[in-house]
């Protein structure tokens, strides 16, 4: 963040402070035993699904998108959905515990669905991803049939093979595609075809890709970037911090990194297996995926193999909003580990 944000004002300091914050949250929360985080459910989730309601009524729109909101200070309500939904259907599973039916799996859908379309409506694509699998995870986690899983699955992948062979003429100028924002489809046909306009949809992948494969094995060294530094990098201390981490750290730097990551992963799940209660396995199984989910789609659309959406890269990338949230759901891993340790003793 120091080098790729040295030119941008107090981006450091900034970043410094949203990271004590979110570590001081984390501290707190891991205290909290998760009977306790249960009695949060319901609260949170009603107090996120307000709070979008209120940026779709009068929230501050920038760059075209409607997603923050005024309470003193600048919040992304959207950003809470992240652990308020896991939260509040791991909290409806542990209540039906024992006697789940059909219809159980109904009502969790509908719990789901209403804050990703308030947040699909503001436009905000990354963040109803990062909100959909968190909530998909719990829903799994809690034994939905195989049966009801794979044939979306393959639907999707049908779906990509064919968008992939029609590429050309989906993407000929004029054609416009049902359900998608025009910005929506066209990342999607950059994604295909970063090449078709290069100065302009498609500058975002290149900048980053060459950023990427010019740090080589070694890198370039720290706040030796030049991608970074001559600002060919759009957004390098968001969505595209991957990029300036590579040129300067290269393949070394990156396999770290995902070491890192994969660590955190495979403690998040071994937390989930270990947990005492329905409520923490499917926290603390759905916490951990939303990890998994911010590194993989970071990483896959800053690299060109996914397309662009606003999804910032964990505990790297700046945002307060995003850290807090990270921080709290970190703290949730460590109250559920804890109440297991309790447990056994």
């Amino acid at each position: 963040m120091y080098s790729s944000g040295y030119d941008h004002g107090t981006r450091f300091e900034d970043h410094g402070r949203n990271m004590l914050i979110a570590g001081f949250i984390m501290f707190v929360v891991a205290q909290v035993p998760p009977q306790r985080l249960m009695t949060l459910a319901v609260p949170l989730y009603v107090a996120g699904i307000t709070l979008l309601i209120a940026v779709a009524l009068f929230g501050i729109t920038k760059k075209g998108a409607r997603r923050w909101l005024n309470v003193g200070v600048i919040i992304q309500p959207s950003e809470i959905l992240k652990i308020a939904v896991p939260l509040m259907l791991a909290w409806w599973f542990q209540k039906r515990e024992g006697h789940l039916r059909p219809f159980d799996f109904v009502v969790a859908g509908l719990l789901l669905a209403v804050p990703v379309a308030l947040i699909v409506r503001q436009p905000d694509l990354g963040t109803s991803i990062l909100v959909l699998t968190a909530g998909l995870s719990v829903i799994f986690f809690a034994g939905l049939s195989w049966k009801l899983i794979v044939p979306p699955v393959l639907l999707g992948v049908l779906g990509m093979a064919l968008v992939v062979g029609f590429e050309p003429q989906l993407c000929a100028d004029g054609v416009r595609w049902p359900v998608l924002h025009d910005y929506q489809q066209q990342r999607v046909c950059t994604l295909l075809d970063p090449a078709r306009d290069p100065l302009g949809k498609g500058f975002h992948i290149i900048q980053g890709m060459i950023a990427i494969g010019s740090g080589g094995f070694w890198g370039k060294g720290f706040m030796q970037g030049t991608q970074t530094h001559l600002e060919f990098i759009p957004e390098r201390t968001t969505d595209f911090i991957f990029a300036a981490f590579s040129e300067e750290f290269g393949l070394f730097g990156n396999l770290l990194l995902i070491a890192g990551f994969v660590f955190l992963v495979l403690r998040g799940l071994a937390i989930a297996m270990e947990a005492p209660t329905l409520f923490a396995r499917l926290l603390a199984g759905s916490i951990t995926l939303i990890f998994f989910t911010y590194a993989f789609v970071n990483m896959s659309m800053v690299s060109g193999i996914l397309p662009v959406v606003g999804v910032p890269l964990p505990f790297i990338s700046y945002g307060g909003t995003a850290m807090v949230t990270l921080g709290l759901g970190l703290g949730f891993l460590m109250s559920i580990a804890k109440s297991k340790r309790l447990v056994q003793s």
